[in-house]
């Protein structure tokens, strides 16, 4: 295996993008498949590290470009292409820096502003998708499908006395109807880690490699997992686009993510490799919101 590290990168960059070369190079914490070296004050240099990533990440340099341009919020966007070579067997970018801490590091205490924020993005984002875009294998689906995930999930987080109430929000958003709209764009990976806070609100959002054209309740679910208590009725009026069967499903969701962050917490204060410990506080507010957040 290839150890990634500054000498690395800038290896690669004198090779490949030797006017960037100079630029400072510092590590940047955390990435699930990708690792990240902040390059200079408005770069970011990105380096496949799992064997999905390259794949990934050459959804987000075809897409990116595309929507950009009129979503309201920062999100990183390619600028340089690197290509796989003796040094570095696999391709990798450079993208631009999204500026802000990331939530799961960092807190919202502008509520109203970071509802109405989150709601503007993806009213922008969730448009009708053209039929060459991406679709997903194992997002995008009715939580009906997504039965033995919630299960595994909901029997490896310790949660007390909360597990039925747990099951029954997710059996609503199974009960619930179909998405029955066209296909849109969606995020994929609305969470903590993927959305960055500037002031007290959002300022930005990360890593669309999950992107793809589906049901908008999989990024609605942010309405419990990212916004803080009290802030998902504003969303939803905001949002104006979600239906009462899109609501339910979404909840859902949100609760099926806030197991996996519960979860991933969970391994890592158990020191369990791909374990992130600020996850675990992340999912279990997330949760707390679902089952007794505001009326919708």
């Amino acid at each position: 295996m290839i150890e990634i590290d500054a000498d690395l990168v800038r290896d690669l960059l004198q090779e490949q993008h030797p006017d960037l070369a100079g630029l400072a190079v510092r590590e940047v914490v955390g990435g699930w498949d990708n690792q990240q070296w902040r390059l200079g004050d408005e770069f970011a240099v990105r380096l496949p590290r799992t064997e999905r990533a390259p794949d990934l990440q050459r959804k987000e340099c075809r897409w990116l470009p595309v929507l950009a341009p009129r979503l309201p919020l920062a999100v990183p966007v390619p600028v340089r292409i690197g290509e796989p070579s003796a040094r570095f067997p696999k391709p990798w970018a450079i993208m631009t820096w999204v500026s802000g801490d990331p939530l799961d590091h960092s807190s919202i205490s502008r509520g109203d502003h970071a509802a109405d924020t989150l709601a503007a993005f993806l009213r922008a984002l969730h448009v009708e998708a053209p039929a060459e875009a991406p679709i997903s294998s194992d997002r995008g689906a009715h939580p009906k499908n997504c039965a033995d995930g919630f299960d595994h999930f909901l029997r490896a987080v310790a949660l007390g006395g909360i597990a039925d109430d747990v099951r029954a929000v997710w059996d609503d958003a199974v009960a619930a109807p179909e998405w029955e709209g066209p296909p849109v764009w969606v995020h994929g990976d609305l969470h903590p880690a993927n959305v960055v806070v500037s002031e007290g609100t959002l300022s930005g959002v990360i890593d669309f490699g999950d992107m793809f054209a589906g049901d908008p309740a999989w990024d609605l679910a942010a309405a419990w997992v990212i916004l803080p208590a009290g802030a998902t009725s504003r969303f939803f009026d905001v949002y104006a686009q979600a239906d009462e069967a899109t609501i339910r499903r979404a909840r859902g969701l949100a609760a099926l993510k806030s197991l996996f962050l519960m979860l991933m917490g969970q391994n890592g204060d158990r020191g369990l490799p791909g374990g992130k410990p600020a996850w675990g506080p992340a999912g279990q507010g997330a949760l707390d919101r679902v089952l007794n957040g505001d009326p919708i």
